[in-house]
């Protein structure tokens, strides 16, 4: 081997090495793509999602998302603990409003007149065939005492829940029996002093509910804050990430460039001639690209002046690309349709008019420029 092969092996090797390392970066660029397109599709979802949650209704929600914004919102993980600590709080208030219902049960069932609610209603013993036709929900102080004590979820989880089954003792006992029985009247006698006590508990208990909604309502809205405020610096650093896959498909392109020959004359005559070969819209495309290395060059102008010689390399280099993929694109589609001799639809009869002719005057200005170059 001789000093010029070796230089010209020497040569070949490092440019495959050059090709290896563009190709893995273009590879590493593809990845970092995908992600990105897979965590802007995230993004969209959510505020897609929200946007369906909150109607043009809510303009009570935007007012109290107004008089938070200025404060700073907490991590996603520090609301799960205060919620945390917040219904452990929530939950022992609700445990002394239990323990005064309690003190007015106790009362209740204290009176004369309260033993024969003391226990489940013995239908059997008392022969009431029919009394589960009647009553749909047997109900008795034993019971509802048990349900006070638990301490699993067949627990009362607040006050409104005992009231409610308290009810239920004497409204079953008014519902069976004739109004003229004494268990009527004594039902509906303990009724009263049960409303007249619980009266006495409500503003407490209307005040606990309406501290929880209060509270709720602040805790979601801080949660729906954290989302997004999540979301928004995951789209400030997609923002950022695709500046950095910008600037790196520029750099490889720059570097492409310097390693490809420059077009010959004999191409760029060839090229301005395939370029009148294009459609309309491929045409329009191949003018965009000429666009944007050359800011000067308005591709939607009415007269276009589009000069072969004065565009740089790597402009040169992506028409030509361009080009060639367009051109074989449409003649595998004309293949396949048979020549394309099919008549065109009337309905686009105008548009398709239209781009004929703005075909025809870019490319007998690409044509004019060309002429005045030869002589």
């Amino acid at each position: 081997m001789d000093a010029a092969d070796a230089r010209n092996f020497v040569v070949g090797d490092t440019f495959r090495e050059e090709v290896d390392g563009v190709r893995h970066q273009v590879d590493e660029i593809f990845l970092k793509v995908d992600r990105l397109e897979q965590s802007a599709s995230e993004i969209e979802q959510f505020y897609l999602t929200l946007k369906k949650k909150q109607p043009n209704g809510s303009k009570g929600s935007s007012i109290v998302k107004d008089k938070y914004k200025e404060r700073h919102v907490p991590s996603i993980k520090k609301q799960q603990q205060d919620a945390a600590r917040r219904e452990a709080v929530a939950a022992k208030r609700m445990q002394e409003l239990m323990r005064q219902f309690g003190t007015i049960l106790r009362q209740i069932s204290q009176h004369k007149w309260a033993w024969p609610f003391m226990k489940p209603v013995d239908v059997e013993g008392l022969g009431l065939h029919d009394y589960y036709e009647v009553i749909d929900k047997p109900m008795d102080f034993s019971t509802i005492k048990n349900q006070m004590e638990a301490k699993d979820s067949t627990g009362y989880k607040n006050v409104r829940e005992i009231c409610s089954d308290v009810r239920l003792v004497f409204k079953n006992a008014m519902k069976y029996n004739d109004e003229i029985s004494d268990v009527h009247v004594m039902a509906k006698t303990l009724l009263a002093k049960f409303e007249e006590k619980w009266l006495q508990l409500l503003p407490k208990v209307t005040e606990e509910e309406k501290r929880r909604e209060e509270e709720e309502a602040e805790a979601l809205l801080n949660v729906q804050l954290a989302h997004e405020a999540a979301r928004a610096k995951m789209a400030r650093d997609i923002s950022n990430e695709i500046y950095e896959v910008d600037s790196k498909l520029e750099e490889l392109r720059e570097l492409v460039m310097q390693n490809c020959r420059k077009i010959s004359t004999e191409e760029k005559r060839e090229l301005g001639a395939a370029l009148t070969k294009l459609s309309p819209e491929d045409l329009s495309k191949a003018l965009e690209i000429v666009a944007e290395n050359n800011p000067s060059f308005q591709a939607t102008a009415e007269e276009v002046d589009l000069d072969i010689d004065a565009q740089s390399e790597s402009t040169l280099w992506r028409l030509k690309f361009f080009v060639k993929d367009a051109l074989e694109v449409d003649a595998k589609s004309s293949a396949s349709t048979g020549g394309g001799n099919n008549p065109p639809n009337r309905t686009n009869s105008n548009n398709i008019n239209g781009n004929n002719k703005r075909k025809k005057e870019i490319c007998d200005a690409i044509a004019k420029t060309s002429k005045k170059k030869t002589k």
